[in-house]
């Protein structure tokens, strides 16, 4: 089944991204993945080669659309007092509405993949829906804790809308111990797909969401996948964190959550990637069969 990967100056409402169609009639029960990603990364995290989730999804035979979210490539940044996770969350839903409409057809609803940041965002899309069908949660790379000094890092970033991470210190953070990834990933990942990235969300996932992920994630009403890894410099991390982000989303009706081992917190971009990858499209693909006919 080929497919070819396609970016788009404007995917949906208003949004630069990238979308994966299959070119063959889509399979019965085949749900529409929409990728979601994290800070000072793009859209084409998800499509970087060697890690790339749109071509194991089109192998799949799976349709997968993944904005740039507001402030990254061409999708523009969100008015001050916006960028937040929330502001983030709304004005995401408003475009997937329209993505909705326009990749939709023939899938029996959207399952949201999100990493790091954008899982934040995905959830809490998931923790307030409206009419979006969305019938299942995947989501990496992020906790509910963060690590006390974090905080304040953040905040004293140049006091500008758009900041850049520097390529050291930010492979510092994003990757595992050596021998976890390919040695060339952390250039090329950050070649294809790395980014400035608002510092408005960034100071945001470290001030509100420790207060505010208890009561997102009880309000999720749909099946949730949940991986972390062992290595992740962002989060306070262990499986105990991992057990209660677990027993916060209390209203799902079924919950699949695991620490990874040996990897960090870009876990695509590590030798665990693809099995994570084939992981998250295979509970898509189960909670699209799940449904009623």
């Amino acid at each position: 089944m080929s497919s070819t990967t396609q970016h788009a100056a404007r995917l949906f409402g208003g949004l630069s991204g990238r979308h994966r169609l299959p070119s063959a009639p889509l399979a019965p029960d085949t749900p529409l993945v929409v990728a979601i990603h994290g800070g000072t990364y793009t859209s084409a995290y998800f499509d970087v080669p060697g890690a790339s989730l749109m071509e194991q999804a089109a192998a799949c035979g799976i349709p997968v659309v993944a904005p740039d979210r507001p402030g990254y490539a061409g999708s523009p940044i969100l008015p001050a007092g916006e960028g937040t996770i929330r502001g983030q969350a709304k004005a995401l839903t408003r475009a997937l509405h329209d993505a909705w409409e326009r990749y939709g057809s023939g899938t029996r609803g959207m399952v949201l993949i999100g990493h790091s940041i954008g899982g934040a965002i995905a959830a809490t899309i998931a923790s307030e829906p409206g009419e979006l069908p969305i019938i299942g949660l995947a989501v990496s790379g992020v906790c509910m804790n963060t690590p006390a000094e974090h905080k304040p890092m953040w905040e004293q970033l140049p006091d500008i809308p758009i900041v850049e991470i520097p390529p050291e210190a930010k492979a510092q953070f994003m990757f595992g111990p050596v021998g976890s990834w390919a040695p060339d990933m952390p250039a090329t990942s950050t070649r294809i797909a790395g980014s400035g990235a608002p510092k408005a969300e960034l100071v945001d996932i470290v001030s509100t969401w420790n207060a505010n992920a208890p009561a997102t994630l009880a309000r999720i009403q749909v099946p949730v996948h949940y991986r972390q890894a062992e290595f992740d410099h962002l989060w306070i991390c262990g499986q105990g964190e991992v057990d209660s982000f677990a027993r916060a989303l209390g209203a799902s009706p079924r919950v699949d959550a695991a620490m990874v081992r040996n990897t960090g917190h870009c876990m695509d971009f590590h030798r665990v990637g693809r099995s994570l990858q084939l992981q998250q499209l295979a509970f898509a693909l189960q909670c699209a069969a799940e449904l009623p006919r």
